[in-house]
């Protein structure tokens, strides 16, 4: 038998920061190893982004295959000053487990890896279980899950279901299963102008006066107002810049960054149509440059046995059912959902990327049951 929460606290001992390794690919390759499960470390590569280490672990050969998808790098811990124990201590404090990615996922992966070893201590399992754990989630994602499931594709390897273990639940484990997410799209308006002295503003043409108008026509009116399983897409500007340090000039250059999350209303595509459409307008001719990057679409997977395996499971152990819903913000799901259902479920998040994140013991040990529990409902 595997210890969840021996595991959570080695995990977080490994200081596993985007892209680092930092030896908890190591240190699941060998558990799973003494499990039986055949693993395959798959570093990916792309110009202007850092390589990253993964790992594809599946155990049996036949359907159907229920993966368990997660990520074993955190994001920095920040001033470690301000921790009240070293953040890569794993250090167990108030009945609760301290340290970076806790949380956020460490705790989930070590949950369904006892989970898978208290099922196969009951017998052998008609079908595969596997996990697709990637490094590169926090960072940019282009040189994780996305490309792991290609080489599956290529391998001819397919997924029938999955549970991504990000932390869904807002307060109380067992509230919320995500059957869905927004879509997010990143974006940099630069508006180009002609510097000069404030005090003769005839003689320039502000940037910044432009930026501020084309702002306002994205953010004036809602993009929508929510559809049938999703909260109504949100604007957030997320920084202005002019670059001038002087209080009397001019800027002749001004740029601002927001984010999107968008519901199944809109897609990428047709959303930029729309964002540009407005800052034409606003623009009244003026040239400027539009830069969009997305992270993912929008995407929802309808309540149906997946859904139902996990919210059984989740009643069985805690003896209440948790809500399905979509709100909050991307995982690695967008990219699994093209490829087989998937649903998230997993530790409480209130702590995720913050000083001091931890997890309830108690936590660790009734999830490592709920997930024991889909586990033998899907085999059953």
């Amino acid at each position: 038998m595997i210890d969840p929460v021996s595991l959570t606290q080695q995990l977080i001992r490994c200081p596993s920061v985007t892209p680092e390794e930092g030896g908890a690919l190591d240190l699941l390759q060998g558990v799973l190893e003494g499990l039986g499960f055949t693993c395959h470390r798959l570093r990916f590569t792309d110009a202007g982004t850092p390589d990253v280490d993964n790992l594809y672990a599946r155990l049996g050969d036949g359907a159907p295959n229920l993966c368990f998808a997660g990520h074993t790098d955190v994001v920095p811990p920040g001033p470690v000053e301000q921790w009240n124990s070293d953040p890569f201590s794993g250090e167990i404090r108030d009945g609760e487990v301290h340290g970076r990615g806790a949380a956020d996922m460490k705790g989930a992966i070590a949950c369904w890896i006892a989970a898978v070893a208290r099922r196969l201590a009951k017998g052998p399992i008609d079908g595969s279980i596997s996990l697709l754990i990637t490094g590169d989630e926090e960072g940019p994602a282009v040189n994780g899950t996305v490309k792991m499931l290609h080489w599956l594709t290529e391998r001819d390897e397919t997924l029938d279901a999955c549970i991504t273990g990000e932390p869904t639940n807002p307060e109380t484990l067992g509230e919320m299963i995500k059957i869905g997410r927004r879509g997010s799209l990143n974006a940099m308006l630069t508006v180009e102008g002609t510097q000069g002295h404030v005090a003769y503003p005839h003689l320039a043409d502000n940037a910044a006066h432009r930026l501020v108008a084309m702002m306002d026509a994205l953010i004036a009116e809602p993009l929508d107002e929510g559809s049938e399983h999703f909260q109504p897409s949100v604007l957030q500007v997320t920084g202005i810049e002019s670059g001038m340090e002087a209080t009397n000039i001019i800027p002749g250059s001004a740029r601002a960054a927001f984010n999107l999350r968008f519901n199944d209303l809109h897609t990428s595509d047709t959303l930029t149509a729309t964002l540009r459409q407005k800052l034409d307008k606003a623009a009244a001719g003026a040239p400027y440059a539009l830069d969009i990057k997305v992270s993912g679409e929008s995407f929802y997977t309808p309540p149906g046995p997946l859904s139902d395996l996990m919210g059984d499971a989740v009643e069985k152990v805690l003896g209440t059912r948790p809500e399905l819903s979509t709100t909050g913000g991307t995982s690695d799901s967008r990219f699994i959902k093209d490829h087989c259902p998937v649903l998230d479920f997993g530790l409480v998040g209130q702590t995720m990327h913050k000083i001091d994140e931890r997890v309830a013991v108690a936590d660790i040990e009734n999830l490592t049951a709920i997930y024991e529990a889909a586990i033998d409902n899907f085999f059953a």
